[in-house]
């Protein structure tokens, strides 16, 4: 179980990184640049922890979707992207997928 709870953070690292990527403004800004990078280090090295328990693929498929829906959520939130319904559905495939896996994994 903590190779899981260690995925999660990790996940929730990598929505840090990818928020902070879209703020740096392609490297322009330096405190996000900053922020990015280690966001990104730490976010790296927690999936690198996590893969010593948990399997490569079910490892990478969690971190990134925990990611991309952090990230699209974040989007919605504080970029005004859109949330019509059809976007929503395909988050909430995601999370259902994350959740599969979660279960079928030994």
């Amino acid at each position: 179980m903590n190779a899981w709870i260690i995925l999660i953070v990790a996940g929730l690292f990598e929505t840090c990184w990818a928020i902070g990527l879209k703020q740096s403004d392609g490297f322009k800004n330096t405190g996000w640049t900053i922020f990015t990078v280690i966001t990104l280090i730490v976010s790296m090295a927690l999936l690198s922890y996590s893969l010593k328990e948990l399997p490569v693929g079910t490892g990478y498929a969690v971190w990134t979707g925990i990611g991309a829906v952090g990230t699209a959520i974040l989007g919605i939130i504080f970029f005004q992207e859109s949330k019509d319904f059809w976007r929503l559905f395909f988050i909430g495939v995601i999370v259902i997928g994350i959740v599969g896996l979660k279960f079928v994994t030994k």
